[in-house]
């Protein structure tokens, strides 16, 4: 039986995931999963590049993929959640043929938080899961210290970051229709890359 990927104690949040890819990637198109992800990463930095799904759970892979196939000179990042990405894994083998640099990013607190917290089915080896689906490099990451340390240089490539539950409250939330988020993003895809 594998050992369980649970560490011994949460050393890293969503927080810290996402302010790592926005000082790591600040010109990255950002496609963010539904419910407190998308409030984190709004705000953090509400930016026209950010997509936030706000209705739209295990579609951020998908979404993401669209547009690193229309902009492959554009990092692109795919903020998922061990729930939402359960929900869609067929997503995986798709992103893998794509030859992208899609850089899927995994924040998996064992749970469906924003719905109230109940448990996910089972801890998942997402990095087994992605590499088996052909991705070019797969990393877990459990302390802040791997995660700025984690080289994700081939894509597409996944990161599966293991946090804890939130320790705070959820954040504001996205203010923008989706309408507004849809047209900021296009414009901000279309600009050229500094």
């Amino acid at each position: 039986m594998p050992a369980p990927l649970l560490a011994p104690a949460f050393e890293l949040s969503l927080s810290e995931v996402v302010r790592e890819m926005l000082v790591r990637h600040p010109d990255a198109l950002i496609v963010s999963t539904c419910g407190f992800t998308s409030r984190e990463l709004f705000n953090a930095a509400d930016r026209p590049e950010n997509f936030y799904l706000v209705g739209s759970m295990g579609m951020s892979a998908p979404v993401a993929l669209g547009l690193a196939l229309a902009r492959p000179e554009r990092t692109v990042i795919a903020l998922d959640g061990d729930g939402s990405l359960l929900m869609n894994l067929s997503v995986l083998p798709l992103v893998a043929a794509s030859g992208t640099r899609l850089l899927h990013v995994v924040v998996d607190n064992g749970m469906h938080e924003s719905t109230g917290g109940q448990s996910t089915v089972q801890r998942s080896d997402f990095v087994a899961l992605a590499l088996a689906a052909g991705y070019r490099s797969a990393v877990r990451v459990e302390t802040a210290a791997e995660l700025r340390a984690a080289e994700l240089t081939e894509g597409p490539a996944l990161l599966h970051a293991l946090t804890g539950p939130r320790t705070d409250g959820p954040g504001r939330r996205v203010t923008h229709t989706p309408q507004e988020i849809v047209e900021r993003v296009r414009t901000a895809a279309n600009r050229p890359v500094r």
